[in-house]
């Protein structure tokens, strides 16, 4: 037995005790199979965990950065607090679509909205306009924009956010200062900056399993908070 079938093994097993896909969330994948899209959502441990910090941290708003087919999403709009919100930006209008469609069969349409555009753009008008905070971020999109992801999401975030981003190890290639791979040397610049900002508590773990070899990047805004709409938001019942 090779030790990627191992880990790969070991991730169905922990997969099928403690994050089990419901039909909403396996139809992802038959959508974007359908649409002859590569299916680079999220594995469901993943999606599990960013249910669970939103759960914990009785998210209001949630803004997530890439949508795909609304995999994530799902799990996102799922852990939000009573009457929260996820906001998903998209690039592509034919992901865009069918990420919507999937969110009115997991009847999430009302909680989830998808927007299509260059999220730095869509970003950078909203910093203009003071938007937010957003209670967590999660960053999942193009790797060569997460530098800049990263300051405008500071400047959309309060004390105690939490910010995410999926796929900072690819496959050990960030031990790489020589690497010529635009993705790789953007990640590791983000990496920096998470390591350089004093207004953040970060740690990246990496993941193995059916996806390979990664990481995820977790922080936490400690910097001064910004100030909340209305009263702290209220765990959803269950």
């Amino acid at each position: 037995m090779s030790t990627t079938t191992t880990f790969e093994l070991v991730e169905q097993f922990i997969s099928d005790k403690f994050c089990k896909e419901d039909r909403a969330l396996k139809s992802v994948a038959d959508s974007l199979s359908d649409a002859g899209i590569s299916n680079i959502s999220v594995s469901p441990t993943l999606g599990k965990l960013l249910y669970l910090l939103a759960s914990l941290t009785q998210a209001k708003r949630v803004l997530e950065i890439g949508t795909l087919g609304g995999y994530s999403t799902i799990w996102l709009a799922r852990g939000v607090a009573n009457g929260g919100s996820v906001l998903s930006l998209e690039f592509s209008p034919q992901h865009a679509e069918l990420a919507q469609a999937n969110l009115r069969r997991a009847r999430l349409d009302k909680i989830a909205k998808v927007q299509v555009g260059d999220a730095r753009e869509i970003l950078e008008g909203m910093a203009r306009k003071g938007a937010g905070p957003f209670d967590l971020v999660f960053i999942d999109a193009d790797k060569e924009s997460y530098p800049r992801y990263l300051q405008l999401s500071l400047k959309l975030t309060h004390s105690g956010s939490i910010i995410v981003a999926d796929n900072v190890v690819r496959k050990g290639a960030v031990l790489s200062k020589e690497s010529d791979d635009p993705r790789v040397v953007a990640v590791r610049k983000f990496l920096d900056t998470l390591s350089g900002t004093k207004s953040l508590q970060t740690t990246v773990l990496q993941t193995v399993g059916a996806k390979g070899h990664d990481g995820v990047s977790i922080s936490v805004v400690t910097g001064p908070a910004s100030r909340r709409n209305g009263k702290p938001p209220r765990r959803r019942s269950r």
